[in-house]
């Protein structure tokens, strides 16, 4: 019989998702479970966006699309990036995907040869390492643990660059951790990645309209635009404007990146659909007063799970400033046992979690950091204090 190609051997199950179905299993069982794992906003988008995929359906024409994206949407999009602070930006500038996943895999693609290097901070997202893994990257993590508020730092980076990876991955605000990075943060890192031109950039920016206390969303190329040519800004529907299932990404970059994404879209998915677009049209340049709100609601949210969490003796948190997950050190748990159950590492504690008490939440290892776990808080308000209280029970059991 013949073989699989090789890569498939480094291609891994999403952990999140491996999460996400346990708990739908016991759920279905009749179990009373409260999910704290998929990082989903768990908000429909605004009528007007219905609207437009409605009126979009009855005028269908059934024929393919741009490879680049309809140019209803690019300028749509350009107009979101300029409320960022992202200026000077075309059509030509810009490219589409179908969600932000599948427009990192193409950027992972176009930019990265087998045997090239790639970093990023941890914790991190977990599709970076397994993309990277794919395409046959070497993949160099730079450890930023709860000590250090999980930021990176200027001096991490420069040391980093120093090694001359061809791509260096960056996202904030940040998926697992919560965490936002300041103008004066986003500064001093700029100030390193201007001394290596030969790295490209890559900004995952899903989360930057859910960004908490004043802080605001910030950028490298406002802090030297000199940057802009090799940097590719990545953003997408579906946190913004609850439309995870929509699956539409987009990307700001050099016109060279956008072009090769371009190309590779022409051979991938050709386009996407003329009802989703209107969707993207809708959303991008319609009223922006729900996901205003949502981030004020998540950032509520944030506040009763942090005090809930540092309320557990020996549990260290963090305080995230937007996105909207809490990602605690729960290492204090390790080398206890649970009802007779010992619990050596993090997914130990979220399996024995899942099964004492039926809250769901993702391991640590999952994002390149075991001392942890994450917890995605846009679960209904109702649920919330409750599955707290679960883990807080948890602990308290423990011996």
């Amino acid at each position: 019989m013949p073989q699989l190609a090789q890569r498939i051997g480094r291609a891994k199950p999403s952990a999140i998702m491996l999460i996400a179905e346990k708990a739908k299993q016991l759920k279905a069982a009749g179990r009373d479970i409260i999910s704290f794992s998929i990082g989903v906003p768990n908000f429909l988008p605004g009528e007007h966006v219905y609207a437009a995929a409605r009126e979009a359906l009855s005028h269908d024409s059934g024929q393919y699309g741009s490879n680049r994206g309809a140019e209803p949407l690019l300028d749509a999009f350009l107009k979101h990036i300029e409320a960022l602070g992202l200026t000077g930006y075309g059509r030509l500038n810009l490219s589409i995907g179908i969600g932000a996943k599948q427009v990192l895999y193409n950027l992972a693609e176009a930019l990265l040869d087998e045997g090239d290097e790639i970093c990023f901070p941890a914790p991190y997202w977990t599709t970076y390492h397994d993309i990277a893994d794919i395409v046959g990257a070497k993949v160099n993590v730079l450890p930023c643990g709860a000590e250090q508020n999980y930021k990176l730092t200027a001096a991490q980076l420069d040391a980093a660059l120093a090694r001359k990876p061809k791509l260096f991955l960056f996202n904030n605000p940040n998926n697992p951790t919560g965490m936002v990075y300041s103008r004066e943060e986003i500064a001093a890192l700029a100030e390193v990645l201007v001394k290596y031109p030969d790295t490209w950039i890559v900004t995952d920016d899903i989360y930057n309209s859910m960004v908490f206390d004043g802080i605001g969303y910030h950028n490298f190329v406002q802090a030297r635009p000199e940057l802009r040519e090799r940097l590719i800004f990545v953003d997408s529907v579906s946190k913004t404007y609850g439309m995870p299932g929509w699956r539409v990404g987009m990307i700001a970059g050099p016109e060279s990146v956008a072009k090769a994404i371009t190309t590779l879209n022409s051979n991938h998915i050709t386009s996407v659909p003329e009802v989703i677009t209107a969707a993207a049209v809708a959303a991008f340049a319609g009223p922006q007063d729900m996901p205003q709100a949502k981030c004020a609601e998540f950032a509520g949210k944030r506040d009763t799970v942090v005090a809930a969490l540092r309320a557990i003796p020996g549990v260290i948190c963090p305080r995230p400033q937007g996105a909207f997950y809490a990602f605690p050190d729960i290492s204090v748990a390790f080398g206890k046992s649970h009802n007779g159950n010992k619990i050596e590492n993090d997914v130990q504690f979220c399996a024995a979690l899942l099964e004492a008490k039926g809250v769901a939440c993702v391991p640590g290892s999952a994002f390149g950091e075991p001392r942890a776990l994450r917890i995605s808080y846009t679960c209904p308000t109702a649920q919330l204090a409750p599955g707290l209280a679960r883990m807080a029970e948890f602990f308290a059991e423990l011996s």
